[in-house]
């Protein structure tokens, strides 16, 4: 019987076949034991597939019948104690452990001997016994070889056991190892109890004289200090960092402006410090000490960034034009212009600086990167495509070698993209790719079950296990599940339906004549059937390719390992037959493993709203309910939430079980109780009148419940202020009036509120007109061709030079 749940890839579908299997074997090695019970390989492979399966009880039975037949063998006695660890039976594991350990001979740099000490220290500690573990250390100092580890932990354990002169004088030992590490002087203040700002700058005072060059100690007060004191090393560090020419340096002091008083003086003193280097070439007021050319320039770059993040584009703009200006040959330069018209709204002038970036360093990997993300921001799939593929391997399309490396972050990239464009079976199709890489990691576990015994990375193994028990909470499977998610909810609400392209075909050419029409039906299905039989011969010639590199890779396990991956077609993913059944199976790993998250119970509600279950509904606002007001995870969409569901019981109050009724008014929350949708949605729009996002969602959800309010939802939209705001909040509302969703009202609003929009957001491509888009479109002809003639005027006058100095016969 399995004790602990198994890994969380079990969910898919796809992974679910391999779960089977994995259980076949299990039971074809239990019948295989019925005939040979003590069969040492059988049993090897029974307790790696219960270990892989987290069956833990059967783990440690099997391991027990192994340490019985080869008492004598390491991985026996390691095997055993750990069955004994992973179901927390600490005792029992230490004892194993400690006799092991009896038997190991003892020498001052034996690696394993060390990780094994290691090991016993950790299981020391999860039991509890701090003090026990910190003796462990003491007596086996000199046989552990991971010294830094050692002293790390032995420093915790000080402080958990309130011994704060010891634990002192170990991050005094760490810190003279590396004097750039946060965490030590965190816990070196801790241990010295510094409360007061003028204790806690003494200290990093003392590691500022005894390490000049090191920058943690520089840095680090300026998170505590306040007023004069701030001012003074704040200038310090900053003119130090000018003059050296440090990129990350807004980044650095950043988290700094989330204290409305340091802001205020950051923007005081880097406006000082741009005009004295401006009118005097110095940091000084009296301009007595001159200063280097690029302290300017990175001035210049700093100020781009804190006008960029405070939302000031078009002065951010400038200064970064003035950089470029200074010193044109900077990539950095070109990223951040890149980076500040994207937050604007422009990803297509995004994309022209990061490719001008690009092509100053074509050997750069990072910018590389970063130009096929802006290019999949900007929806361009194919162009970000190209531009990998300048470094993933010849010979193979990069979108497969991308997705054999598992390169998720293009893959999510894409999938986003995909979306926006409309494009949902090449969306879904990313997802499962996604997806699939998960499951891959999982079944890689095999190879370290053996591995790690016999290396003796015990520590490393168990963190590997406990890793994988929640591997699917890490954000690249959260992102794509969200959007797969999504998508399959607007294929449920909205489901393709197929066509007859002969019946259209004969809708658009009405006024032909029928001896006309007829050829032109003829020649269409002459040319689908052409395509169909192109495309058939394009996957049966990928199909065989797949299949051949299948062979030529390392041989695996024949069931779990070496199987050839089922085709994911696009139009047949965007065809399923139960969306929200595929939903499901990408929601239950993230309502296991990121329930911390709103976007998750969000997420959630949507799936059980279209699936009519009341009270999954109710449970999902609740706990979303819980993170807004406990975390701060504040969403828009929440209220969206509550006001439908409020329409939902409305709504089907006659058709839900009374048993049910009474649950769901029992622990009904109190901001939706006693009250319905119109009402929830009038007292929601009055306490948010001056928020535009918020507005909008309310009254998005009550012209649907009400059609006949339209016209006031727009007027009401209309005459909010964008104080504060982003574009793409506005978009949004933009797009919603386009698509008809606040009726005719709306569609003759879009004209001026586009006006309104533009003259808010003037960087923005959205709010742009066509005929402004058309003129940019060809004034980039124009540029390009130009740039063309100029380069054959250039070659011809070479080639011209070139016969002219020819020798004379």
């Amino acid at each position: 019987m399995i004790c602990a749940p198994m890994c969380v890839g079990m969910c898919m579908a796809s992974y679910r076949d391999r779960i089977r299997t994995t259980w076949r074997l299990l039971n074809v090695t239990r019948n295989a034991l019925k005939w040979d019970k003590d069969n040492m390989q059988i049993l090897r492979d029974l307790s790696l597939l219960q270990i892989q399966m987290r069956d833990l009880e059967g783990y440690k039975e099997t391991r027990l019948q192994l340490f019985h037949l080869r008492p004598t063998h390491k991985a026996s006695w390691i095997g055993f104690a750990m069955s004994y660890h992973l179901l927390k039976d600490y005792d029992m594991a230490l004892k194993i452990l400690e006799e092991f350990r009896k038997t190991q001979k003892k020498t001052s740099y034996d690696y394993e001997y060390s990780e094994l000490l290691m090991y016993q220290n950790m299981v020391i500690r999860e039991s509890g016994d701090i003090a026990g573990a910190l003796e462990h250390f003491d007596k086996h100092e000199k046989f552990i070889s991971d010294k830094i580890n050692m002293k790390e932990t032995r420093g915790r354990y000080l402080l958990a056991l309130d011994r704060k002169e010891d634990a002192g004088a170990v991050y005094q030992d760490l810190l003279s190892r590396n004097p750039e590490n946060h965490e030590y002087y965190r816990q070196l203040e801790a241990a010295r109890s510094l409360a007061t700002e003028t204790e806690r700058f003494g200290l990093y005072e003392e590691y500022q004289s005894k390490f000049p060059r090191a920058t943690a100690p520089k840095r680090l007060p300026l998170n505590f200090l306040n007023g004069d004191n701030f001012d003074t090393q704040l200038f310090k560090y900053v003119t130090s960092a000018l003059r050296k020419g440090v990129p990350p340096l807004f980044v650095d002091l950043k988290p700094l402006y989330n204290d409305a008083d340091k802001k205020k003086q950051l923007e005081t003193l880097f406006a000082r410090l741009l005009n004295n280097l401006t009118e005097k070439s110095s940091f000084d007021d009296e301009g007595k000490v001159k200063e280097s050319p690029t302290c300017l320039l990175w001035t210049y770059y700093y100020l781009s960034q804190q006008y960029d993040s405070n939302g000031d584009y078009t002065e951010a703009l400038e200064l970064i034009n003035k950089a470029i200006d200074h010193t044109p040959t900077l990539i950095e330069l070109f990223m951040l212009k890149g980076k500040i018209y994207k937050h604007a709204g422009d990803p297509e002038k995004a994309v022209e600086c990061l490719d001008e970036a690009q092509s100053m360093d074509t050997a750069d990997r990072y910018i590389n990167c970063k130009c096929a993300k802006y290019m999949l921001r900007a929806n361009k799939i194919k162009e970000a495509e190209a531009m990998c593929a300048l470094f993933t391997r010849e010979g193979v399309p990069a979108m497969e070698n991308l997705d054999e490396m598992q390169c998720m972050w293009f893959q999510t990239e894409c999938a986003r993209a995909y979306k926006r464009l409309g494009e949902q079976g090449e969306t879904l199709k990313k997802c499962y790719e996604i997806d699939r890489h998960f499951t891959e990691i999982i079944e890689d576990q095999f190879d370290f079950h053996t591995y790690c015994m016999r290396k003796m990375t015990l520590k490393a193994y168990v963190t590997l296990l406990r890793l994988e028990d929640e591997l699917r909470s890490h954000r690249f499977y959260h992102q794509a599940a969200a959007v797969a998610i999504k998508t399959l909810v607007d294929l449920y609400d909205n489901p393709i339906k197929d066509v007859d392209p002969d019946e259209e075909l004969k809708n658009n050419s009405k006024d032909l004549d029928p001896e006309e029409l007829k050829k032109l039906l003829a020649k269409a299905r002459k040319a689908r059937k052409k395509k169909e039989e192109e495309e058939k011969a394009k996957l049966e010639e990928e199909k065989k390719k797949k299949e051949a590199q299948s062979r030529n890779r390392r041989k695996k396990d024949e069931d779990c390992e070496n199987q050839v991956k089922e085709e994911l077609i696009p139009n047949k993913l965007a065809r399923t037959e139960d969306p929200l059944g595929e939903a499901t199976k990408f929601l239950e790993p993230l309502l296991l493993l990121v329930s911390n998250s709103i976007t998750t119970h969000l997420l959630a509600f949507e799936v059980y709203l279209r699936k009519g279950k009341p009270l999954l509904m109710l449970k999902a606002l609740r706990q979303a309910i819980t993170l807004n007001s406990t975390t701060g995870q504040h969403k828009t969409e929440l209220y969206s939430c509550m006001a439908r569901f409020l329409n939902y019981i409305d709504t089907n109050k006659a058709t839900i079980n009374p048993t049910t009724m009474k649950v769901i008014e029992s622990i009904m929350p109190e901001d939706i109780k006693n009250t319905t949708a119109a009402n929830y949605n009038e007292k929601f729009i009055g306490e948010n009148s001056g928020d535009l996002e918020r507005v909008f969602v309310s009254l998005n959800i009550q012209v649907k419940m009400d059609a006949s309010s339209a016209d006031q939802a727009v007027n009401k939209l209309t005459q909010i202020p964008f104080t504060g705001l982003k574009y793409t909040v506005c978009q949004t509302v933009l797009d919603a009036f386009q698509k008809g969703d606040f009726g005719p009202a709306g569609k003759d609003q879009v004209d001026s509120f586009k006006k309104k929009c533009r003259e808010h957001f003037p960087l923005a491509r959205c709010f742009m007109e066509e005929q402004e888009l058309q003129k940019e479109e060809e004034e980039k002809a124009a540029a390009a061709a130009a740039a063309g003639k100029t380069g054959d005027t250039l070659s011809a006058d070479m080639d011209g030079l070139a016969l002219n100095d020819k020798p004379k016969q």
